[in-house]
């Protein structure tokens, strides 16, 4: 564990060193989404549901069963878990959550699909951010989704759809359809084939406009090799590291940059 984290501190360090601030940002569609998304400061009432929902989490005591679908956990060695203990460890942080409520009321989604329900924290997020949109969350754990379903439905949240799955089997039937997403947030599988396998089955969910949310692209090695390989692919025009998580986007009317955006040069962390 100590091994991990000093390595997990370095990756941090030079991440940082090598970053941009708001001042550097001379694309003006990246500047405004960094200065009205990103370091947006304002505290909207919304945050104070966010927190609750983190608070009520906490309190859980309840054991559960889980199964690991992805690359493991590096914190859980067992599969029974108290609530509580996953809410702690594992999902969106609170300041996590924040972002990605910013992020779906800056882009104000029609259709979102979440792969990694987990305990709903980044569901509520996304869904608090633009209450209109119809939203499509997929867990492959059926005791966690059943968790998640209940203290979502105790929540102000528009219209989700609770899918019950493992991703692949999701977007196999999925790549049935011609259902296009405007917002795509992926939290799960951390490990390179898994990564590009579903990125590939995403594209033909994919428009102009869509904003796909990749998190944990530093949780390992792999997953920084599955981040280099995505923003270099011929579909993405626009990609944005900001270490906590990786952003790929589609505007053909954009010119092809990779920007790393430093979150930490306003305190926002």
């Amino acid at each position: 564990m100590v091994k991990y984290r000093f390595k997990a501190l370095i990756k941090f360090l030079k991440f940082h060193i090598t970053a941009d601030n708001l001042h550097q940002l001379h694309s003006p569609f990246m500047f405004d989404f960094a200065r009205f998304c990103l370091y947006n400061r304002t505290n909207f009432s919304d945050y104070e549901i966010l927190k609750r929902y983190q608070y009520q989490l906490n309190q859980l005591e309840e054991l559960i069963t889980v199964k690991d679908l992805g690359a493991g956990s590096k914190t859980f060695t067992s599969t029974q878990r108290r609530i509580k203990d996953i809410a702690h460890i594992a999902g969106s942080s609170y300041t996590d959550m924040k972002r990605l409520y910013r992020i779906s009321r800056y882009f104000k989604p029609k259709n979102i699909l979440e792969l990694g329900t987990s305990l709903g924290k980044a569901t509520l997020a996304m869904s608090l951010g633009q209450p209109q949109a119809k939203m499509t969350t997929v867990e492959g754990d059926h005791a966690i989704l059943k968790i998640a379903k209940q203290q979502l439905n105790n929540q102000p949240v528009g219209q989700i759809k609770f899918i019950s799955d493992d991703f692949e089997t999701f977007l196999n039937i999925l790549n049935q359809s011609q259902e296009k997403f405007d917002l795509i947030y992926l939290d799960g599988h951390h490990s390179y084939k898994p990564t590009i396998q579903y990125f590939n089955k995403l594209l033909p969910h994919i428009h102009n406009d869509t904003v796909l949310i990749i998190d944990d692209i530093y949780w390992s090695n792999e997953m920084q090799e599955a981040w280099a390989y995505l923003k270099k692919h011929p579909a993405v025009y626009q990609s944005v590291d900001t270490y906590y998580f990786g952003l790929l986007l589609f505007r053909k009317e954009q010119f092809r940059q990779h920007f790393k955006i430093n979150l930490l040069s306003l305190n926002l962390f």
